[in-house]
C-alpha cells in the first residue's frame, strides 16, 4: 500500500519545535505496519553526490530527444530528461543552458544546499554535474506524470475530490519542511512541479528549489499567474511562494488553469460553485470546498504580509484528509506500479544465446571472430594521425588483442587500458573486450561500466547491451539482465530488418 496509509492522518505541529518537526516523517512512517517508510530513512534515496558527464550520457542515451520529459518538450529553456543509472535506478536530469550558471563553484554550492534536503513529499535531489560548460541536476524520477497531466489532460477519469485535497496537503507539507530547513524559496511553483511517484503519492519537484540561472527569471509562467510583488521588483520571497501555492489550489478546485484575478472576482461574488470543476458535480463536500476556496483567497492576497505561512497551510488542510487508508493510486485511477515481468524473449543470435547462458567462453570466441568489424571505421586514420603516440597506442591494442585471443585476461586489461587512456581513438569493441576480461576476472561492476561505455560509443550496437546483460546477471540483478538481453535482441532484429529493406 502507498505511504498515504499512515501519513495522511491529521497531525498537529508543535509551535517552534523544529527538532520534532524534522523527526515527524520517520515517526509517521512507522505508525502502520503496512506503510512505506520515509524515503530518507529507507534505502530509496541515495546520498547526494557528484556525477560524471559520461554516467549521465549513458543514463539518458546521450541525452536523446526520446528521453525528454520537460512539459514544453525540446522548446523548454532547460530540458529535463529521464534516464537509468548503472544500478538500474531511474533518474530525472535537468540540463541547464550553457551560460545559465557560468561559475561552476556557485552552481555546485547551490546544488549541495538543496541536496541536503530529504523528505517523502519531495522528489529529492541526488546529485549534480559540472563538466566544462555543462550544468546538470539529478533527481529521483517519478513515473506517474505531473499534476497538470492528471488535471488538464486526463483520459479515463478526473482526479477525485479527496485526492485533490491530498495533493494540496502533501505539497503544503513539502513547502513547510523546506521552509523549516532554511529553503523557503521555491521558483515557479505550478501544476507541472507536482509529480506522482510509483504509489501515486504526490511529490514536489526539487528542481524548483534552485533558480533556473544565477540571476535569471524565476517565473516562466504567464504574467497573469505571477505574484504582484515579483512584477514590481523581480524578487522571489517566501510570500511569493504562498501566492503560487494559491494558484495551484485554484487548479485543484477548478480543474482549469484560470487567472487568479478572475477567480478572486468569482470568490468575492460568492460564486464558489461556478468555480468548481464541473466533473466533480455532486462528488465533493461544499464545506470542504469552502475551506479550500477560502485558503486560496488568502494565499492570493495582493499584500504579501496578508498571506498565510506554510505552517498555516498544513494546519488548514490536515483536517480535510478524510480517506487516509485509501492508497493514492486508487484515487488517481491508475494501476499500482510494479516492475513489468520480462518481455517474452525474441529469437537470439549466437551472441545472444551465449549471453543468455552467461557462457563467457562462447562470448570470447565470438568477439575474437568478429574482430573490429563493428567499430564503424574508427580504424581508418589519416596520414597526419600517424604520430609516434598513435603507433604506440595501436601497438598497445595489438598486444591486448593477442592477450585476449590467448585468454590472458589480466594482460589484456592492462593493454586495452593503455589504449583507452590515451583517448585519441575510441573503440566500442575494445570496451566490450575489456568488459569480458573483467567478467573472467570476477569484476562485474567494472564489466558493466565498460559495457555501458561501449553503448555510449555505439548506441545501437547489440553487443554492448548483451555484455550489460551478462554483467547485470553476475551482479544478481536477474530482472534487469533479462530486460537488457531482450533489448539487445530487439536491436538485432531491427538491424536485420533494415538490412533486408536495403
Amino acid at each position: 500500500m502507498g505511504c498515504c496509509q499512515s501519513s495522511f492522518q491529521t497531525e498537529t505541529h508543535p509551535e517552534n519545535d523544529q527538532t520534532q518537526q524534522q523527526q515527524e516523517p520517520q515517526n509517521r512512517s512507522q505508525s502502520s505496519p503496512g506503510a512505506v517508510p520515509d524515503p530518507a530513512v529507507a534505502n530509496g534515496v541515495p546520498s547526494f553526490s557528484e556525477f560524471s558527464l559520461a554516467d549521465l550520457k549513458a543514463a539518458t542515451n546521450n541525452f536523446s530527444s526520446d528521453n525528454i520529459v520537460s512539459e514544453s518538450g525540446e522548446k523548454a529553456p532547460n530540458l529535463v530528461y529521464k534516464g537509468r543509472l548503472k544500478n538500474r535506478k531511474w533518474i530525472a536530469v535537468k540540463k541547464f543552458t550553457k551560460m545559465a550558471w557560468p561559475d561552476p563553484k556557485q552552481f555546485a554550492e547551490e546544488a549541495w544546499g538543496v541536496g541536503k534536503l530529504r523528505h517523502k513529499r519531495l522528489a529529492n535531489l541526488i546529485g549534480y554535474c559540472c563538466d566544462g560548460d555543462e550544468r546538470l541536476l539529478v533527481a529521483e524520477y517519478m513515473i506517474n506524470d505531473t499534476l497538470a497531466k492528471h488535471l488538464f489532460h486526463w483520459e479515463n477519469q478526473t482526479i477525485e475530490w479527496a485526492m485533490r485535497l491530498r495533493v494540496a496537503f502533501c505539497i503544503a507539507e513539502a513547502l513547510d519542511y523546506c521552509s523549516s530547513e532554511g529553503h523557503p524559496l521555491y521558483h515557479d511553483l505550478n501544476a507541472y512541479r507536482v509529480i506522482f511517484d510509483e504509489d501515486g503519492d504526490p511529490r514536489l519537484s526539487c528542481f524548483g528549489l534552485m533558480k533556473n540561472s544565477r540571476d535569471g527569471k524565476s517565473y516562466s509562467t504567464n504574467l497573469a499567474y505571477t505574484p504582484p510583488e515579483y512584477l514590481r521588483n523581480g524578487r522571489v520571497t517566501p510570500e511569493s511562494v504562498i501566492y503560487s501555492f494559491g494558484t495551484v489550489l485554484l487548479d485543484l478546485i477548478s480543474g482549469k488553469h484560470i487567472p487568479p484575478s478572475h477567480a478572486l472576482d468569482m470568490i468575492r461574488g460568492k460564486n464558489i460553485i461556478l468555480l468548481m470543476d464541473s466533473h466533480l458535480e455532486g462528488k465533493f463536500s461544499t464545506e470542504e470546498a469552502t475551506v479550500v476556496v477560502g485558503l486560496a483567497s488568502q494565499c492570493l492576497q495582493y499584500e504579501p504580509w496578508e498571506r498565510p505561512s506554510t505552517r498555516d497551510l498544513v494546519a488548514t488542510l490536515a483536517p480535510l484528509q478524510t480517506k487516509p487508508d485509501v492508497p493514492s493510486y486508487v484515487m488517481l485511477g491508475i494501476s499500482k506500479y510494479e516492475e513489468a515481468p520480462p518481455t517474452p524473449q525474441r529469437a537470439l543470435s549466437p551472441m545472444g544465446e551465449a549471453c543468455s547462458r552467461h557462457d563467457l567462453t562462447a562470448i570470447h570466441q565470438i568477439l575474437v571472430m568478429n574482430h573490429y568489424k563493428d567499430d564503424e571505421g574508427s580504424n581508418e586514420l589519416s596520414f597526419q594521425e600517424w604520430t609516434q603516440q598513435m603507433r604506440d597506442m595501436l601497438e598497445a591494442r595489438k598486444r591486448g588483442d593477442y592477450a585476449f585471443r590467448d585468454k590472458d585476461f589480466k594482460t589484456a586489461i592492462d593493454c586495452y587500458s593503455q589504449f583507452i587512456d590515451v583517448g585519441t581513438m575510441v573503440s566500442s569493441t575494445v570496451f566490450a573486450r575489456r568488459s569480458l576480461c573483467y567478467l573472467f576476472c570476477d569484476q562485474p561492476d567494472a564489466a558493466l561500466a565498460d559495457a555501458m561505455q561501449a553503448q555510449i560509443v555505439n548506441p545501437d550496437w547489440p553487443t554492448a547491451f548483451y555484455m550489460q546483460s551478462v554483467a547485470l546477471a553476475k551482479l544478481d540483478m536477474q530482472k534487469d539482465a533479462a530486460d537488457m538481453l531482450n533489448e539487445a535482441a530487439g536491436l538485432e532484429e531491427k538491424k536485420q530488418r533494415g538490412a533486408k529493406g536495403s
